[in-house]
């Protein structure tokens, strides 16, 4: 077999070629702590790595659900318990009428009733990040309209909001929603704050019939009708009050598992892209000599320097 006289510059020039390209890649590992950097390194690894990778930032996506959803369920058990304070008052107004009172009495329980009603409006109709908590999915706008007369009695307050509740997932499959309606009057779904037909919730017309009694005399029909009515809107708020603690629950759960998920990626990302820095150190180290002594050996060999040889 012929030999050439170029063969051995070319067989040094692609050896020192693969041994830089080495040397460049075992540094840039030490330096980044990255044993992966394109998919050319080590093609099985790099599709891993972007599996992965892909899984974590949907379990970030669900960690951000979660705590939205989190954050709804604690804001909207603030406004029941408010609401429920509100409905306290109201039976103990209901209870002191009872005894024997004077009109005048009663037309002063009347008048806080009204004002009762009107705090109620005001809590339900409230904002969470720009979003009306009890309006169903249109939270654009406020869930109930009050009407007042010209005194200012309250005579009306109106449901506008829709009974849907928006879901989110949480994780792969699984989809939940924390907000509840205000009111349901269509026997199904979810069931309603204010209003539901189901059990006969109806808090803002039993405290309007509550107020109206009062104001005509009518301790009676409190004691018979109303009061139980009004027992009825409280049971109703207590079972929101345990749905909303089983969804808070639920959701601190899903968050503690998407975090565990997580870190157990990131290890798994980790071990599979990181460099050994002890490992990578020791292969540059023998790279380097390599490289170094086939300089030495192709420059005694060719009885010139590098310089020349790279003409």
């Amino acid at each position: 077999m012929r030999v050439t006289a170029n063969t051995f510059p070319n067989s040094l020039s692609q050896h020192l070629t693969n041994l830089n390209i080495r040397q460049t890649r075992l540094n840039t590992q030490a330096a980044t702590g990255q044993r992966i950097q394109n998919p050319e390194d080590d093609p099985s690894s790099f599709h891993r790595v972007m599996d992965m990778q892909r899984d974590v930032r949907s379990l970030g996506q669900y960690q951000r659900n979660i705590q939205q959803l989190h954050d709804t369920a604690t804001a909207s058990y603030s406004n029941i318990k408010s609401l429920k304070k509100v409905l306290d008052r109201a039976q103990e107004l209901t209870t002191r009428a009872g005894g024997l009172r004077s009109q005048d009495e009663l037309n002063i329980f009347a008048e806080e009733v009204n004002q009762l009603i009107k705090s109620g409006v005001q809590i339900v109709n409230s904002r969470f990040r720009g979003d009306y908590l009890f309006s169903g999915t249109l939270t654009n706008q406020p869930p109930f309209i009050e009407t007042n007369d010209g005194n200012g009695k309250v005579t009306a307050v109106t449901y506008q909001g829709n009974t849907e509740v928006a879901e989110a997932e949480i994780s792969a499959g699984v989809k939940m929603g924390s907000s509840v309606p205000g009111g349901n009057s269509s026997g199904s779904g979810a069931r309603g704050v204010v209003t539901d037909s189901r059990s006969g919730a109806d808090l803002f017309n039993h405290l309007i019939s509550l107020r109206d009694a009062l104001l005509a005399g009518n301790v009676g029909s409190i004691n018979t009708t109303i009061s139980g009515q009004l027992g009825t809107d409280e049971d109703n708020l207590l079972i929101h009050v345990g749905i909303n603690g089983a969804n808070q629950a639920q959701l601190e759960a899903a968050k503690s598992l998407a975090d565990r998920e997580q870190l157990a990626m990131e290890g798994s990302i980790s071990n599979e892209a990181d460099a050994d820095l002890s490992q990578t150190i020791v292969k540059l180290t023998q790279t380097q000599t390599a490289y170094q002594a086939a300089l030495q050996s192709g420059g005694k060999i060719l009885g010139q320097t590098l310089l020349d040889y790279l003409r």
